[in-house]
């Protein structure tokens, strides 16, 4: 059965913003991610992740400690009644860091490889019926690549890019939410039909 999802950016949207996290001690999961993954489950929604992580090709961190860092964000929503479907995150940089990695690609925001993989793994994706959610312009250009909806939170460098976006792109976000929970409220509200603010 076909249904729509939602794909979060990860630092800034989902935890707290940390220049180049490469410490388990340094992950801050927002409070309201919790509550906001567990009502996308309970409303059929897929909840998928989506996120650069440049550090490894800079040599910050590697790809163990990316995966290793998803697994205890995890483990921790789970243990509030949370599920994410599909974590999806690119190591590489077009221009710096590890010959291995250092290379234009798909996947890179606002690259759509990250989304098209996810489609492939899970194929019940109701793409036109899905959002794209996360605090930067790069986020946002993410999902208008995709012809999906762009919402922007107020969290991490959101408040930011809302200041330093342009007119013409400020039109382009669908909405502009406090947080993940105020963009996950917004979103069931316009796949179920509901009016705004009725959860």
């Amino acid at each position: 059965m076909l249904r729509p999802a939602v794909f979060f950016d990860r630092d800034g949207t989902l935890i707290e913003e940390v220049n180049y996290l490469n410490s388990l001690e340094d992950i801050h999961i927002f409070q309201e991610s919790f509550e906001a993954i567990r009502i996308l489950n309970q409303n059929g929604f897929l909840v998928l992740v989506l996120t650069n992580q440049s550090g490894v090709s800079r040599g910050f961190f590697n790809e163990d400690f990316v995966r290793t860092t998803h697994r205890v964000i995890e483990r921790h929503l789970m243990s509030k009644g949370g599920k994410i479907h599909g974590w999806y995150y690119c190591p590489h940089h077009p221009q710096v860091g590890d010959e291995k990695y250092r290379k234009i690609c798909r996947c890179r925001k606002p690259g759509t490889g990250m989304i098209e993989k996810a489609i492939k793994d899970n194929p019940e994706i109701l793409l036109k019926d899905s959002f794209m959610v996360g605090d930067s312009l790069i986020d946002l250009e993410t999902g208008w690549n995709a012809n999906i909806p762009s919402i922007l939170v107020l969290t991490g460098k959101g408040k930011r890019t809302l200041k330093e976006i342009s007119k013409e792109n400020r039109k382009k976000i669908d909405f502009v939410a406090k947080d993940i929970l105020d963009a996950s409220k917004w979103i069931i509200n316009q796949v179920k039909g509901h009016p705004k603010g009725s959860l």
